[in-house]
């Protein structure tokens, strides 16, 4: 994958972190030192929450983590264009609003690729971001 940016989706950053599966974290692990990786605020919030309910991790652990991402990673921060991007995805494609709320990030990053886990491997949204699932 011969790329300039990418967008990150939660999942990445998850299993960048868990224990659960040392493939996926290799992956994670390579694309987050391999790429221009972009995230937003909203996959930071995600992340955040997963942490805590999920993987059992202090606040004050997680803000360390984060610390570490946003050394790797540039920060999108959603605004009411964002929003309204959002929606219009939702709309034409049929993605949740939080799923369409990310995509609307990567496009406003000029990102090539979005990856994911968890959307359509292959889609090509508004001709110029294609979604991957780096671990299938």
């Amino acid at each position: 994958m011969s790329v300039n940016k990418v967008f990150i989706d939660t999942n990445v950053l998850v299993y960048l972190y868990s224990g659960d599966d040392s493939d996926k974290r290799r992956l994670a692990y390579e694309v987050i030192h391999r790429y221009d990786c972009q995230i937003s605020t909203q996959v930071l919030n995600e992340f955040s929450n997963i942490c805590i309910k999920k993987l059992k991790i202090t606040a004050q652990d997680i803000q360390g983590l984060i610390e570490q991402i946003c050394s790797y990673c540039d920060l999108a921060y959603i605004d009411e264009d964002t929003i309204s991007k959002a929606l219009e995805i939702h709309s034409r494609y049929k993605y949740s609003y939080y799923d369409s709320l990310i995509i609307a990030s990567a496009l406003e990053r000029g990102c090539e690729y979005l990856l994911s886990e968890d959307l359509s491997d292959g889609q090509i949204i508004d001709g110029s971001l294609t979604i991957k699932n780096i671990f299938a």
